[in-house]
């Protein structure tokens, strides 16, 4: 796979991997086409572990490389983690505030955002296509930070961070779709739909990886902001997703476990 990747640039690099993200989205959206639904205490152990996913890529992979870079850059470490790391979660904030999204399980009443006559079904793709932005900007910060030629940017650890993402993805294409299946929607109209929130992936991945290559004193900040902007989305949504039931709290606390392991497994490994 490295050796593969090594002969494309950053920015198609960042495409390949973002389409393979995209791809396993389409793949649990896909579930549709067998089942109406998915028992409660395996989707949440789904997304409990996509959790778990998520907080060991954003150390792992973001915060800990933007940090040694950022030392490595002469900044003062401690700050430029912060900035970067605040500014995503604030970004986050911005958006869950403005975008107009509805959370799988919730009724009408309880959409967040601008409030907007729009259908259901938009609301709740645009929910999980919230998720998917800071996911995507990761990997093409990631893969452009291999570009500035820095100790702490590896392929590999770009390449670990993608397959992590990818493997979170699954359950956020089944959740869009099974929803809109069980409420009536046509099965190839709620697969369209579940693997339409994955497509904002290669869109910011592309803006991440042309920003760091273009602005690369500003790296270590990207990649902080990229795990800023994923701890926020796992704190404010997949984790009480996971956990509205309370029998399964301790199932869905392993499972979560469980996919930082992975995704720690991945890094080191590959990184």
């Amino acid at each position: 796979m490295i050796d593969f990747l090594q002969q494309y640039s950053p920015v198609t690099q960042t495409l390949i991997a973002t389409f393979f993200t995209w791809g396993v989205t389409a793949i649990g959206a896909a579930l549709v086409f067998f089942t109406k639904t998915v028992k409660p205490k395996l989707m949440d152990s789904m997304l409990g572990f996509a959790a778990g996913v998520m907080i060991a890529a954003s150390f792992w992979s973001l915060l800990a490389p933007g940090i040694e870079m950022a030392r490595q850059m002469g900044q003062i470490p401690w700050l430029t983690a912060v900035i970067g790391f605040m500014g995503g979660g604030l970004f986050m904030r911005l958006a869950d505030r403005l975008l107009p999204h509805l959370h799988p399980g919730l009724a009408m009443r309880q959409s967040e955002g601008i409030k907007t006559s729009w259908q259901r079904s938009t609301l709740l793709v645009l929910a999980i296509t919230l998720h998917n932005i800071p996911e995507g900007l990761a990997v093409g910060v990631a893969f452009g930070a291999v570009a500035a030629h820095l100790p702490s940017a590896t392929l590999g650890g770009a390449i670990a961070l993608a397959l992590g993402i990818g493997l979170q993805n699954f359950p956020e294409g089944a959740a869009v779709s099974l929803p809109l299946r069980r409420e009536g929607m046509g099965r190839t109209k709620s697969f369209l739909m579940g693997q339409a929130s994955g497509l904002v992936e290669p869109i910011a991945g592309m803006i991440g990886a042309a920003f760091v290559l273009h602005m690369q004193n500003m790296l270590p900040y990207a990649l902080c902001f990229a795990a800023g902007a994923m701890i926020f989305v796992v704190v404010e949504e997949l984790i009480p997703e996971s956990q509205r039931n309370e029998a399964n709290i301790d199932l869905v606390t392993m499972a979560t476990m469980a996919g930082f392991s992975v995704m720690m497994i991945l890094d080191v490994a590959l990184g």
